[in-house]
């Protein structure tokens, strides 16, 4: 991987201070590392004229949330119980950022062949793999269950399905059903999960479903696992709570009906909410461990293992989308920086901005944060449609040609969800630390796309299918 070092603006606060791992809880120390690393990357040619967009992802911010996560927990658990943390590989589906969460001692949670193949190829064994989605093949199951990975069926004909790869050869995967039991949505429909209509798991409250749930555990003593996902954006903790509390009662009452301990671990999935309001991490996973623990106690006991599946809140802070200011003008009194990100990077921001606003911070051409007086101005990005806004209306020091617009909170579901409109290019990505000497090191996290791949994934190599062929 390469790398590259410089100065930056690095001050007498470096990355990391005894017992804060370099995070606050207000985030000022990630805000001065940002600017330092913004500074760093301009000054260095890593952005400019030639390379008007990058990503940046903060190495220290990202150890440091994976060290709360594994705290958070070990703090109300029963010492000696098997705990996995599973990254939600759809945040953030970058092969360095699985290897770097695994040294971390954070598994992968992934949802299709394409993530199973990223965490294989970042190292993430398959006793730290689970796999969630809700139309697995019937390939993609038999590759599972022969690698020993978990298992979280959706439905009961994805049931059937396992029954039949069961009986046909043995496997070291532990198996699950998910569950849905239908607590109510968050304020964002499309995130939430555990609605009364969801696509996801067995819906707990329609008729005849516990029982059926109840029965399909009886029958099966090799499903050792309850699965349940009752959060995400949007949705508040205390709903979130009370899905896990649900889902530990229905485990109560299966191991009950059984005799004995059948289910030995429980998967409570993840979908903390982010602060994308400002740089403070809240709500924290310690505030929702202990919320967890006064609220279901029993799941803390060391009766039941536990696997989480935490994902924007892991990389969310910890992302940057930089990008230059290509024109500056102005249309009906209102000022416009036309720039390099939009709809490529932030599709859920342009199409949803009342659901996914996020924070625009300006740059100067030598990468300092601007000052001066807040002006009223729209930051747009490069498609051509009207709508492609990363901000509209946004007061903050007016950005000028030759500056640079940073799309802030962007670590998850931005820069590594890239969308081709226009056939524009997938920006690169850094990732960003201290070098030992008050600076900021640059490793390559991903290298831009090229017009020669853009071609390739676009057919380039049967130009002529559709006037020879048919």
């Amino acid at each position: 991987m390469a790398s590259y070092t410089g100065t930056g603006d690095a001050g007498p606060a470096d990355e990391e201070q005894a017992g804060t791992g370099g995070v606050t809880s207000d985030g000022t120390e990630a805000a001065a590392r940002r600017d330092r690393a913004v500074r760093a990357a301009v000054e260095q040619g890593l952005l400019g004229p030639a390379s008007p967009i990058v990503g940046l992802l903060d190495i220290t911010g990202i150890r440091a949330s994976a060290a709360a996560l594994r705290d958070a927990f070990d703090a109300v658990t029963a010492p000696g119980t098997p705990v996995l943390h599973a990254f939600a590989v759809k945040a953030t589906p970058l092969v360095p950022v699985l290897r770097l969460l695994h040294a971390e001692g954070i598994g992968a949670e992934v949802a299709s062949p394409g993530e199973l193949a990223l965490a294989r190829a970042a190292g993430v064994p398959p006793s730290h793999t689970v796999l969630d989605s809700p139309a697995k093949t019937p390939a993609e199951l038999r590759e599972a269950l022969a690698l020993g990975i978990a298992v979280n069926a959706d439905n009961p004909q994805e049931l059937d399905r396992v029954d039949a790869l069961v009986r046909s050869a043995p496997t070291r995967s532990p198996l699950g059903l998910r569950v849905n039991a239908q607590i109510g949505g968050g304020s964002i429909g499309a995130l939430s999960t555990a609605t009364a209509t969801s696509k996801f798991g067995v819906a707990l409250r329609d008729e005849g479903a516990r029982e059926w749930v109840v029965r399909a555990y009886l029958d099966r003593p090799w499903l050792t696992r309850l699965h349940a996902h009752s959060g995400s954006q949007g949705v508040p903790l205390e709903l979130m709570t009370q899905g896990i509390a649900h889902t530990y009662e229905l485990a109560e009452e299966i191991n009950e009906r059984a005799g004995r301990r059948q289910i030995d671990t429980l998967d409570i999935g993840g979908g903390l909410p982010v602060n994308f309001g400002s740089d403070t991490h809240t709500p924290t996973y310690a505030q929702y461990a202990r919320l967890l623990a006064a609220t279901v106690p029993g799941l803390f006991d060391g009766r039941y293992g536990l696997v989480t599946e935490f994902g924007r809140s892991l990389l969310a802070k910890h992302g940057v989308v930089l990008a230059r200011v290509e024109y500056a003008k102005s249309a009906g009194g209102r000022a416009i920086a036309v720039t390099h990100a939009g709809v490529q990077v932030a599709a859920r921001t342009v199409y949803a901005p009342e659901s996914w606003p996020l924070r625009v911070t300006a740059y100067d051409a030598k990468g300092r944060p601007k000052t001066g007086p807040d002006v009223v101005q729209d930051v747009a990005g490069p498609a051509c449609f009207a709508g492609d806004l990363l901000a509209e209306g946004r007061s903050m020091p007016l950005l000028e040609q030759g500056d640079y617009a940073a799309a802030l909170d962007t670590g998850a579901y931005y820069f590594a969800h890239h969308y081709t409109y226009n056939s524009l290019a997938r920006p690169g990505i850094l990732g960003f630390g201290p070098d030992g000497a008050d600076g900021v090191r640059f490793a390559v996290v991903r290298t831009p796309q090229t017009l020669d791949e853009i071609v390739a994934e676009s057919g380039g190599a049967h130009p002529d299918a559709l006037t020879d062929s048919l």
